[in-house]
Parts: C-alpha cells; structure tokens; sequence
C-alpha cells in the first residue's frame, strides 16, 4: 500500500518548480532587456563568435547541421514531440504524455513571443536559412524543454546526463553554424527549462502518483 502524501506535500510540488521556472523566464526577459540596452551587441557574444569562426570546418558543419535538422523545423517541432508522446502513451503514461506535449508546445510559443518582442537580428556569419529574430534560441529553447520534461518523467541521473549534454550539444551548434548568438542560445535554456518547470506544477502530482505506480508494479 502506497502511505498517503500529506497536502503540505503535495502544495510544495507544485509552488517549488512553478517559482524556479518562472525565475527562470524572467531572467531570459531581462537578459533580452539587457540586450536591447546594449544595441543588440555584448563583447561574449562577439568573442564567442570570433573563437567558432576560427574553429569552423568541414565535419563541424555537418555535425552542426544534423543537429539543425533535428532540433527545429518539422522534425523538432513535429515528430520528436508527438513521437516521444505516443511511446509514453504506449508504456501507459498518459499523463507524462500530456505533459511532454504541453510543455514542447509552450515553449514554442514563448519563444516566438519573445523572439517578435526583442526582434534581434542575427549574426552576419549565419550558414542556414532561419526565421524572424535571433533571441532566444528556439533550437536551444526546444532542447532545454526535453531534457528537463524526460528528466522529470524519468527521475534518473542518465538521463538529466543526456539531456544536459543534448542541450550543451544544441547550444554550441547554434552558434557554429552562426544561427545564433551564444546570449540567444543561454536565454533559449532558461526560456525551455523554465517553461518545463513552470508546467510541472500544474502536472506535478499527477505525474509523481504515475511514476510512483509504474515503480512498483
């Protein structure tokens, strides 16, 4: 038998990520304030920038654009989202399905909410074709949002290991392939884990009495 979850419990899994990701949001805004203030130039991003020019080659760029194609367009928008939530729909996790999708969408759209509010444009040095507005990183955004969601769905250390090395991954091909500046790609992770964050409160209990049954079944 399962010992019952206090209500103080249950209250304190919804307020801890709602606060932390909602934090996190608005440091993504602000540094986008900050941005704005600058004229859309910081020295990180022109020395970053400098140093991935200096490093670009022939295999760089393919493994970069593999991660394009992956992280964005039909594929990162589309198929990873709704393919990740029918295996969880399989494996009799309707609510971790639910929230998967919520959250991927969710920050899809902050992302073009704050990519239309700031409209910075993207570096000179760009190798693929890209949408309006530079910050935040949707690819990064996108990244972010499915380390934290799998992380939370399936608690274990290998998988918040994939996925932060998945977002570290995405982050750097960004701004390889100059899609991106490396400010856009740091927003585009507080933007998509916060977005997952603030999604779990709502979700939380839900998705904590799921896995609590598939544990111990």
């Amino acid at each position: 038998m399962t010992e019952p979850v206090s209500p103080a419990v249950r209250r304190l899994r919804r307020r801890v990520p709602l606060i932390s990701g909602a934090a996190a949001i608005v440091l993504a805004a602000l540094l986008g304030v900050l941005i704005g203030l600058r004229g859309g130039l910081v020295d990180i991003d022109e020395e970053w920038m400098q140093e991935i020019l200096e490093v670009r080659g022939p295999i760089g760029e393919t493994l970069a654009l593999g991660m394009n194609y992956l992280g964005g367009g039909i594929i990162g928008v589309f198929v990873v989202p709704i393919g990740v939530a029918v295996i969880l729909l399989l494996v009799k996790r309707p609510w971790a399905s639910l929230f998967f999708v919520v959250a991927s969408a969710a920050s899809a759209g902050v992302v073009q909410i704050l990519k239309h509010t700031f409209g910075r444009a993207r570096p000179d040095e760009i190798l693929v074709v890209s949408d309006f507005g530079s910050f935040p990183s949707g690819h990064t955004a996108n990244a972010a949002t499915i380390a934290v969601a799998l992380g939370i769905i399936f608690p274990r250390v290998w998988v918040w290991i994939a996925g932060v090395a998945y977002t570290v991954l995405m982050l750097v091909s960004r701004t390889y392939l100059g899609a991106h500046w490396l400010t856009d790609t740091l927003g585009g992770v507080l933007v998509g884990a916060g977005v997952a964050l603030v999604l779990w409160a709502p979700f939380a209990n839900k998705l904590f009495d799921e896995t609590h049954r598939h544990q111990t079944t």
